[in-house]
């Protein structure tokens, strides 16, 4: 245990942790390596209630927290309908967790995660995975010695059928992918993809920091700016601008830019919100009328606005561990909304 302590990135002994617990190997050695390091450790279970005896599941984490003298709490969530089983479980789950939760996420996961992102198109940061830190203290471990952990301490880890669903695309992956990837590169692809994780995460701190220092408002820094601190900029601005937090597409992003450009007026950036440049700025607004005619700003001259003109209130989140981009919409026409000339997208 020790030698995977070292490894681990929990934070100093006496300090308040939180641990998301399924029950699974991951979370339970988790809860164990936290216990053990020294950690004033909280485990928290969450009952999605989407399989028969989820909720006795809850006992298992329990009765290991009560042995370790750890304090335990138990969720209950409804998960909402509609598609993507796997996204709408998460966001329940989060729902009730403190962002600061640490999750018993293994260098398996990474390599999961990284892949996942790969096959959505995503850019640097989602090929970064997930960060080593307090929210993820084992990212470093892999998932076979957290289930050695368990049995050597005596635990009867929960087995999760869902987790050979493979209607899921992180358990094809997991179960096809990784290994077909191990097979061609007739390597540990696992490691070789943590690595990778682990540089592209210093490279995008970097251009982070650089984009930090620019005003993403200014229309003129942005297209002197390079291309790439633009782009990093402006999507640095939209995660913090738009209501839910999350990172915006590539497609907004571009849209954005083309607004820099004078090269539009205005274009929308997610349901009901749009960035428009005025007096050589850009400004952040609710645009409730693009929720019905699903339409992105078409190309027209500058113009300046008689009304006050302010860019939403910032909002924290805690971020999804796999961040994604979207492709680019095509076009299909064109039409008119509140006095502003609009393309409008394909379905």
């Amino acid at each position: 245990m020790a030698e995977a302590l070292a490894r681990c990135r929990f934070p100093a002994k006496g300090e308040p942790l939180t641990c998301a617990v399924s029950g699974g190997a991951d979370s339970l050695a988790l809860l164990v390596l936290a216990y053990a390091h020294g950690c004033d450790v909280t485990a928290v279970h969450v009952d999605h209630g989407l399989r028969d005896g989820s909720a006795a599941e809850a006992d298992v984490v329990a009765q290991v927290a009560n042995a370790l003298g750890a304090r335990f709490v138990s969720k209950r969530v409804e998960v909402a309908a509609g598609p993507n089983l796997e996204a709408r479980a998460r966001r329940a789950r989060y729902s009730v967790l403190p962002p600061d939760v640490a999750t018993g996420h293994t260098a398996d996961d990474q390599a999961e995660t990284v892949l996942l992102n790969l096959l959505r198109g995503s850019g640097i940061n989602g090929l970064a995975g997930m960060r080593p830190g307090p929210r993820h203290p084992i990212l470093a471990l892999r998932r076979s010695e957290t289930a050695a952990l368990c049995a050597r301490v005596g635990l009867t880890p929960v087995q999760d059928p869902s987790n050979d669903d493979l209607s899921f695309a992180r358990n094809r992956v997991r179960h096809e992918l990784v290994p077909l990837c191990a097979s061609i590169a007739r390597r540990d692809i696992v490691s070789v993809i943590a690595k990778q994780a682990t540089i592209l995460a210093a490279e995008a701190d970097l251009l982070d920091s650089e984009a930090s220092q620019m005003d993403p408002t200014d229309a003129a820094a942005l297209c002197r700016a390079p291309y790439a601190l633009a782009r990093r900029s402006v999507r640095m601005w939209l995660k913090m601008a738009l209501p839910d937090g999350y990172p915006p597409s590539s497609a907004a992003v571009e849209r954005v830019l083309r607004v820099a450009r004078g090269e539009v007026r205005a274009a929308e950036v997610a349901a009901r919100v749009r960035v428009r440049r005025s007096r050589r700025r850009l400004f952040v607004e609710d645009a409730p009328e693009l929720a019905a005619s699903g339409v992105t700003a078409q190309a027209g001259a500058d113009t300046s606005s008689t009304g006050a003109e302010t860019a939403s209130a910032d909002t924290e989140t805690a971020s999804a561990d796999a961040e994604t981009a979207s492709a680019d919409t095509e076009t299909a026409g064109t039409g008119s909304v509140g006095g502003v000339d609009f393309e409008v997208a394909a379905g």
